[in-house]
This record gives C-alpha cells, sequence and structure tokens, in this order.
C-alpha cells in the first residue's frame, strides 16, 4: 500500500482536516516533475559510452570497508545553500517559515510555492497539536483532583488497618524533620542553602518497596505535575515534605457528589427543583460508584492520549516522506535540514503526552487493577477485532440454507397448489401476520449490515459516534450471520408447519403445529435476554439498555443511540402490530382452531391505536425532554413533527376499523401533513442536503460519496418511499394482493427507507463531528469541587 493511502487509513477520522494534506503537497511535486520533464534537456549520444566506462574502472575488492575509503565531502554546506528554516512570530503566534535560496533556478517558482505551502501544512499542525495538548494537561489536573479525592474517599470508606499508627508516625516524623531544619537553617549560610537547590522527577506510581506497609507515598503523589519539582530550605516544612504520609482527609471538606440528571431519580428531583442528595456518604456502594466512573474516565483519557501520540508520529512521518519525494523529484539534499527543524519543533521534541500516558498507565494498574499490569493493560488498550474465518465460513453456510429453504417453500406451494385451498384465506390471516414478523427483523438486520458496510468504506466513524466499546462492536459479516440465521430458522419453521398441516399423522396435533411461531418467538426473547456471554453479549445488552431508555424516554439523559433506536421502531410499527397479534392469537386461545377473533374484540381495537402510536410517542418525549435541558426550538419542532405523525397514525387506523368518509378525508389530510413534514425533516435537517450557497449545490459543502447522483437518488427513493406510507389512505392495490400481502410490502419498503436514512443520518453526523474536531465522548466525574476555596488557598 502506497504511504499516501495508509496515512488516510491511520487518520482520527474527526482529524482528518488537522493532519498535514500530503496529497496536495504530493499534486505540487507532480507539476514540478512534469515541468522538469517537459523542460529536460536531450540526452548528449555518448552518454551511455560514459556510463559503460564504468565497468572497465580498477577492481575496488571484496573486503574493502567503507572507513578506509576518503571521507566524503560534507553536504551541510550544500544543505544550507538549498533552504533556509526561520522561526516567524505572525499573529502572536510563533511558526516557521523556509527561505528557498534557488529561487533563480529553472521551475523555481515551482518549489516557492511548494515550500510555501509546506510551511502553512506544518504551522497547522503544530498549533492544532499545541491545543489539544494543553487541552489533555488541563484535563490531567482535573483528574488528578479527582484521584486526590477518590483516595481521601477510599481511606473514609475502607479504614485501611494500620491508617491511624501511620498517621501518628507521620506527625511525628514531620515534627523531628522540622526541628532539624530550623537548627540547620541556624547554622548553614545563606549561599550554602542557595546552592542546594536540586531537580526531583516525580516519584514513580509503582508502589512500595515494602511489600509489608501501606503504599502511602505513592498515594500522596497521585496529583503530580509533569515538570520538575524543586526543593529548598523554604519548603522544608511539615506540609509539604515529601515522606511516606498518607493521603490529606481534608480535601474531602471541598468536594461533593457530582449531581447530573442522567436517572430517574435525579431527573424527577431536577423537574421538581428538589435538591439531589451531594454530600457524602461513605459506603461500599458510593466506592465503587466511584471507582468505576473514574475507571471510566481515565480509559477515555488514556485514548485521547494515544491518538495525540498517534497524531504527532504520522504527521513527522508524513513529512518526512514528503520531503524526501522532494529531494528525489528536485534532484536536492533539503530534507536533513527541514527535518531537523520538525524534530526540534514541539512536534517531534514535546514529550509531555508520553509522560502523562506513563503516568495514567501506572495509576491505572495500582488503583484500577490491584497492581495487575496485563489486566490494566487490557483495559486501557483494548485488542482490535480480528476477523475470524469461521464467521465467514458460517454466514455462507446458512446463506445456502436460507436461499435453499427459500426454493423448496416455493416448489412445496406450487407441486400442492396451496394457494388454491380453501384454507389459504384463514392462513393469510392467522399464521402470515405471524411469520410476518421474522420477515421484518430480517430485513431490517440486512439493511443495517449494509449501513456498516458503507459507513466502513466511506470511514464513517460509526463505533464512536454510537459508542460501542472497543473490540465488541459487530461488523457486517456478524450481523449478515445473525439476520440469515434467524431466517434459516423461521423459514425451517414454515415448512414444518406446512408439512404437518399436510400429513395426514399429524392432523390431532394441529394446536403443537400452530405453537411452532411463538416456540421461535420465546427462543429469540431467550438468546436476547440470556446473561451468559455467548452470541455477542455485549451487543445485545447494549441494544436492551437503549430499549429500556426508550420506554423510560423521559426519565433517562438522551443520547445518540437512543433516539437513533427509537427511530428504528418507528420503520416497525408494523412488528410491533405483529407482536400485539401474537398476544391475541395465543392468549385467547383461537391458536387451538386457527380463526382470528381478535379484530372483535374492543380491547383489541384500542391497543391498535396505543401500539401504532408507542414509538412516536417515545421519540417525541425524547424531543421534549431534550428541549428541556438543551433549550433548542429545534427539538420542539422536531417533536412536533412526532405529534403529527401521532396524529396521522391514529386517524389512520379508525379509517381502517371503521371505513367511514369523515375518517377518510381526517387521514388524508393528517397523512398528507406528516408526510410532507417528514421528508422536509429528513432530507434538510437529519441528512443536511438542500443547504443555500453549498459548493455543491443542492447539496452540502462536504460529502463523502464522490458521486452526487447519488445523494439526488436517494432523496428521489426517500420521497418515493414516503408517499408509500401513505398507502392505507389511498387504498390501491398491486395485482389484487390480499390484505396482508399489502401490508407487508409497505412495511418492508419503510424498513428499505430506514436503512437508506440510517446511512446518510450518520454520515452528516460524522461530518459534524469532523467539523467540530469532536473524537472524544465527555465523560461524567464523580466529584465536584469547591473551586472558591481552592482559590482562597
Amino acid at each position: 500500500m502506497k504511504f499516501g493511502k495508509e496515512f488516510a487509513s491511520q487518520m482520527v477520522p474527526e482529524w482528518q482536516n488537522a493532519y498535514m494534506d500530503y496529497q496536495f503537497l504530493k499534486s505540487l511535486l507532480k507539476e514540478f516533475q512534469v515541468f522538469k520533464q517537459r523542460n529536460k534537456p536531450s540526452i548528449k549520444q555518448n552518454g551511455g559510452i560514459k556510463r559503460n566506462l564504468t565497468l572497465y574502472r580498477a577492481f575496488s575488492g571484496l573486503t574493502t570497508r567503507r572507513g578506509n575509503s576518503p571521507k566524503p565531502q560534507n553536504l551541510s554546506d550544500v544543505e544550507s545553500q538549498v533552504i533556509l528554516v526561520n522561526t516567524v512570530r505572525r499573529d502572536g503566534e510563533e511558526g516557521s517559515e523556509t527561505m528557498f535560496l534557488n529561487a533563480a533556478d529553472e521551475g523555481g517558482e515551482y518549489e516557492l510555492v511548494y515550500f510555501r505551502r509546506l510551511d502553512d501544512e506544518f504551522n497547522k499542525v503544530v498549533k492544532f497539536y499545541k491545543a489539544k495538548v494543553e487541552e489533555v494537561m488541563k484535563e490531567a489536573a482535573v483528574l488528578n483532583k479527582q484521584m486526590d479525592a477518590l483516595i481521601a474517599f477510599r481511606i473514609k470508606v475502607e479504614n485501611p488497618k494500620g491508617w491511624v499508627n501511620s498517621l501518628e508516625e507521620t506527625a511525628h516524623l514531620a515534627s523531628d524533620v522540622a526541628a532539624s531544619t530550623a537548627a540547620l537553617s541556624a547554622s548553614t549560610p545563606s549561599a550554602a542553602r542557595a546552592s542546594r537547590r536540586f531537580p526531583m522527577d516525580v516519584i514513580d506510581e509503582e508502589g512500595s518497596s515494602n511489600p509489608g506497609q501501606i503504599d502511602e507515598s505513592s498515594d500522596d503523589k497521585d496529583a503530580i505535575e509533569m515538570k520538575p519539582l524543586y526543593l529548598n530550605d523554604q519548603r522544608h516544612n511539615p506540609d509539604t515534605i515529601k515522606t511516606t504520609r498518607p493521603a490529606p482527609l481534608e480535601i474531602l471538606n471541598r468536594v461533593k457528589f457530582n449531581s447530573t440528571q442522567e436517572t430517574p431519580r435525579s431527573t424527577i428531583k431536577g423537574f421538581l427543583n428538589l435538591p439531589n442528595q451531594t454530600d457524602l456518604k461513605f459506603s461500599k456502594a458510593n466506592l465503587k460508584k466511584v471507582e468505576e466512573q473514574l475507571k471510566k474516565a481515565l480509559s477515555e483519557f488514556y485514548h485521547k492520549l494515544r491518538l495525540l501520540k498517534s497524531y504527532s508520529f504520522l504527521n513527522v512521518l508524513a513529512f518526512s516522506k514528503i520531503m524526501k519525494k522532494y529531494d528525489k523529484v528536485a534532484s536536492r539534499t533539503a530534507s536533513k535540514s527541514y527535518m531537523t527543524m520538525v524534530d526540534n519543533s514541539y512536534l517531534g521534541s514535546s514529550d509531555e503526552v508520553i509522560k502523562v500516558m506513563e503516568r495514567v498507565e501506572a495509576t491505572f494498574i495500582k488503583h484500577f487493577s490491584n497492581s495487575n499490569r496485563r489486566k490494566g493493560m487490557e483495559t486501557l488498550r483494548p485488542k482490535a477485532k480480528k476477523a475470524r474465518h469461521r464467521v465467514t465460513f458460517s454466514m455462507g453456510f446458512l446463506v445456502g440454507c436460507t436461499f435453499s429453504l427459500i426454493m423448496t417453500l416455493v416448489l412445496i406451494i406450487r407441486a400442492r397448489n396451496i394457494l388454491d385451498k380453501q384454507g389459504r384465506v384463514v392462513y393469510m390471516e392467522t399464521m402470515f401476520p405471524l411469520y410476518s414478523l421474522f420477515g421484518f427483523v430480517v430485513l431490517h438486520m440486512l439493511m443495517y449490515a449494509a449501513n456498516i458496510y458503507f459507513w466502513k468504506r466511506y470511514r464513517v466513524n460509526y463505533t464512536f459516534i454510537f459508542g460501542f466499546k472497543e473490540g465488541t462492536e459487530l461488523g457486517y459479516t456478524e450481523v449478515l450471520l445473525l439476520s440469515f440465521c434467524l431466517s434459516a430458522l423461521a423459514l425451517a419453521s414454515v415448512l414444518a408447519n406446512l408439512d404437518m398441516e399436510m400429513d395426514p399423522k399429524t392432523q390431532d396435533y394441529k394446536a403443537i403445529t400452530e405453537l411452532l411461531p411463538l416456540g421461535l418467538v420465546l427462543l429469540v426473547i431467550a438468546i436476547l435476554l440470556c446473561p451468559f456471554n455467548i452470541i455477542y453479549r455485549s451487543s445485545r445488552f447494549f441494544l436492551l439498555v437503549c430499549i429500556f431508555h426508550c420506554v423510560f424516554a423521559p426519565l433517562y439523559k438522551v443520547t445518540l443511540p437512543d433516539f437513533f433506536s427509537a427511530d428504528q421502531l418507528t420503520s416497525q410499527v408494523q412488528a410491533i402490530r405483529s407482536l400485539q397479534f401474537y398476544v391475541c392469537y395465543y392468549g385467547w386461545g383461537d391458536y387451538r382452531v386457527r380463526e382470528n377473533s381478535c379484530k372483535e374484540s374492543n380491547v383489541f381495537k384500542t391497543f391498535s391505536f396505543i401500539v401504532a402510536v408507542i414509538p412516536y410517542w417515545w421519540r417525541l418525549l425524547q424531543c421534549l425532554r431534550r428541549l428541556y435541558e438543551e433549550k433548542d426550538a429545534m427539538q420542539g419542532l422536531n417533536g412536533l413533527k412526532y405529534f403529527s405523525t401521532i396524529l396521522a397514525v391514529c386517524t389512520r387506523t379508525a379509517y381502517t376499523l371503521s371505513k367511514g368518509n369523515v375518517w377518510k378525508l381526517v387521514a388524508w389530510i393528517t397523512s398528507a401533513n406528516a408526510t410532507i413534514f417528514s421528508t422536509y425533516w429528513d432530507i434538510v435537517i437529519d441528512w443536511g442536503l438542500f443547504q443555500r450557497n453549498s459548493k455543491n449545490r443542492l447539496l452540502r459543502d462536504k460529502l463523502l460519496i464522490p458521486h452526487k447522483i447519488v445523494y439526488f437518488i436517494a432523496v428521489v427513493l426517500n420521497i418515493l418511499l414516503r408517499l408509500a406510507w401513505m398507502q392505507t389512505v389511498m387504498n390501491f392495490t398491486i395485482f389484487s394482493l390480499h390484505r396482508q400481502t399489502m401490508i407487508a410490502l409497505v412495511a418492508s419498503l419503510e424498513i428499505l427507507r430506514r436503512g437508506i436514512w440510517n446511512f446518510f443520518r450518520l454520515e452528516n453526523e460524522h461530518l459534524n463531528n469532523v467539523g467540530k474536531y469532536r473524537a472524544f465522548k465527555s465523560v461524567p466525574l464523580p466529584f465536584n469541587y469547591d473551586e472558591d476555596e481552592d482559590r482562597d488557598e
């Protein structure tokens, strides 16, 4: 792989605009190379003869060492005549400026432009790197205070053995040192005292050398600074001396729990303006909660440091590569002097990030991994997920099984002439809605697998957007494996049902035959809720948490995975109605005689209204929660969109049940209003298209897909599939299809529309993150410091 592609693949996606533009600089060199070739003088005829004369020189020998040969000419003078790199200050910021000394040479104007753009790229990279390093250093200072509070909190909760004795010993030691320091101070000249100042590096976080003692010295130094500390006589006092003293508990007097409205209890208290409990309660449950929060915060902080280290390394490597390419194209030797400047710059010489990384590793291993380095590093540096051939093989096998079962089902229907039999109408009214549930779920999973494939292809950082834990996210092959596994089981159940229906030997077991789809649903639910670490447990639990947050929408802080999941459920209304039919069909006992008496039940009719609007209601509550927290008017408009959809769904359901002209008119008006509102929101707000003054006409400035026609096709498809949603009130039919078939077809089209919407929605979210250089998630911290007291001190 060429370096340009490797460089692009290793970038942090959200920081891609902050990296050195390697391809642009390479294009400048390409133009210079074309100019040189166009103006290259003709080669003399005797050139080949001169080159061939080297074959007749004296043989230099096989054992001649380079050290014995004369030293080559020193090239430093030659290089200094090519470029001079100076440090300049512009707009209050320090940067580099390269002076090209051979501008009078042929093609020198190309080289002047190249070095000007090279300086711009270098200054851009250094400026961004400095800003990010300053951010992480500030965050490190905050985490230092959090660790101080954690250690003091842990002491109060666990009250370790020997703590009181250690405290007394420390007090005695401090008083003795103070007395000896005073005596020494009186007998030592001031000049000698001044000369005794010396640097001392920060002590390691590796623990005490004596395993029998509590490692209190390390605890005292967790709040460290990355610059050297200096000790002199003025600092030799009992309060500042570095001995094996315990962490001060007085810090807890300035600390309270950080109150965030992320749980139902805190949300209700915040809504009712009731004070949250922020005073410290020293219990093991609170200690465990604090440790988990700080563990997560340190892991995320370490991830930031790793990305910054990678950013520095990749850019230095890119500058080295582009300068070597320049030397090759221009036949000069300027790379050495330029790379010396790069290595001596803040980008190449700063080691603050590496030092903080070492401190975070030591702190995490000691305090959160029980001094087990392997366990700690596995948490800080999770291994990348490896592709498994057995997953690909199993997926291919199940694909073959699925298509074989489909062909078998078609052949059985044709051979037994099932479509012309008497029971086909009853079958379509009972068994078809039961089995169509699996079709909706499988189709949605296939669309999600396609989304993952294209997100990866166009470098949309979906794992960061969704907040998946590194190494646990599902790839498209795993999603395809699960979808084809479910489809194979569903088709096998359909074939078994038909076979038992037609076999005279099983005529007396019709009730058991009807239980096959219910058994498959229960199996899927059991796998979804299985607590054991099998069948992608982390992904299953992630899905369950998102659904749980959707159900209790206004009580939990709304995150992107939550409202994204709720949007998926709005496209699965028919699947939710199928679940409602499961409850009625098996709960009322209709499966014993295969008849559908649900439509005659007033309870079922009432729940038909409720079930159809549940996903939209959840989404509306999420919008109201965000409107309350963020005070963003757009969330209010988004909630109005879902409210209009709820009205449309209710009126359509009423029209379906009553078939009156009044209900038809009302359903037409509400459905048209909801369709127009939702279509506009999809294209303009969710996808970010149709922006005014965009450099890509009728689209947006930044596009990940190079072919613009794809976006226009997606817009047209979204509009057409939105119109298919109005089929209920339009009453159009295709080839005299059965009503249940038509419902399943329209529901499938909505799932296809949702799959298309998913890709462009996350593309727009990713580009927003790129524009804001947002590559990290904000992690709430457990403690809240009283900054006023800290300032007073």
